[in-house]
């Protein structure tokens, strides 16, 4: 093991640079504090590190309940400038989050702070978009249209958001805007949705089921070219494929798992057979998120489409997908070791973390 006393001499003897000996250590660190608490064959996952970090996230909650307090006090007031005044408001909000992002992202390198502030930006940059295109009349009508293009903008300013201070949340919530943005275009071009249910269904129908599918897809290649640069997960790449897996399989799953539930047999099996594919898919990348992402979307397609009361009883599957993931997750490592000896992987392995 090399030590901080072999860096120095390394420097002296003019094999390393000083920056060059810091960036290693800077990585030993990382990687150590990484994986220095897991179990074997774990894989890491940070909301926040320390009670500062969530001292000062509720500080910013707080601060943004008050200054909605403040705006909707001013506004309530003027409704004849309503829509010039919280179009300025929007912007100057979304202005006041990018600059404590510089500070606490940037500078203080905190990650549930991070978290929060890419959320309220996205919040206030989605509220001037909106209340700047978004046609009112038409919402109240339940004419969801002119909400489409507030949500592309909204997700080109989270883009430039990221690619800024390189939140990994910040992708996830790009690929969760595309997802939403298609939904809302095939329900509104299926005609007005009567319920939330409907948006569900239409998601499943014509091109926008292949659009869905081809969304998620994209969102698992590039979560995918993150994890392949970082297979040991040490670095900030790692944190960006997890949060993209997490939105990538319900994307992918959206369009077979609505297609199968459609018919009237053969769901069940079919359906967990699909679930098995996306567990063996997990399994070799090493991401109980992907996994994990999946069922929940399928189990909660389910309940919201197919309750009880309507003739269709999803119980046992529901109550083996969970069996199904218990077991999985208590014998993770073992399994995971096995299904690589056997695949022919070839030189993929390189790209994935070591079986364990």
């Amino acid at each position: 093991m090399i030590e901080e006393a072999d860096l120095r001499a390394a420097v002296g003897a003019g094999v390393l640079t000083e920056k060059q000996a810091a960036g290693l250590t800077a990585m030993a660190h990382s990687r150590r504090g990484a994986r220095e608490d897991l179990s074997r064959g774990d894989e890491p996952f940070e909301l926040f590190r320390g009670f500062n970090e969530i001292f000062i996230m509720v500080g910013l909650v707080i601060l943004a309940t008050g200054w909605v307090g403040v705006v909707s006090w001013y506004v309530a007031d003027r409704l004849e400038i309503w829509q010039t005044a919280l179009l300025w408001i929007s912007t100057a909000s979304a202005a006041f989050i990018w600059l404590m992002s510089e500070y606490f992202i940037r500078h203080r390198r905190m990650i549930g702070p991070a978290i929060l502030l890419t959320l309220l930006f996205t919040a206030a940059v989605a509220f001037g978009f909106g209340n700047w295109l978004a046609q009112f009349f038409m919402i109240a009508q339940e004419d969801y249209a002119s909400l489409i293009w507030p949500c592309l903008l909204t997700v080109a300013g989270v883009l430039v958001f990221w690619l800024r201070f390189k939140v990994p949340f910040a992708l996830a919530v790009v690929a969760l805007g595309l997802f939403a943005t298609a939904l809302l275009a095939a329900a509104t071009r299926s005609g007005t949705p009567e319920s939330f249910r409907d948006i569900f269904v239409f998601s499943a129908e014509g091109s926008f089921a292949w659009i869905t599918l081809a969304l998620g897809l994209a969102t698992f290649a590039v979560a995918m070219m993150f994890d392949g640069s970082d297979p040991y997960r040490v670095t900030r790449r790692a944190s960006q494929g997890f949060w993209l897996h997490l939105v990538a399989s319900p994307m992918i799953v959206n369009t077979v798992a609505l297609s199968l539930l459609s018919t009237a047999d053969g769901a069940t099996s079919t359906l967990f057979a699909v679930m098995a594919v996306f567990a063996v898919i997990a399994v070799v990348i090493d991401r109980r998120s992907f996994l994990l992402a999946a069922i929940a979307y399928v189990v909660g397609v389910i309940t919201t489409l197919y309750p009880v009361t309507e003739g269709r009883n999803f119980g046992w599957l529901i109550l083996s997908l969970g069996v199904f993931l218990v077991l999985l997750g208590a014998f993770w490592a073992p399994i995971r070791a096995a299904i690589l000896r056997a695949l022919p992987l070839g030189r993929l392995r390189a790209y994935l973390p070591p079986a364990h």
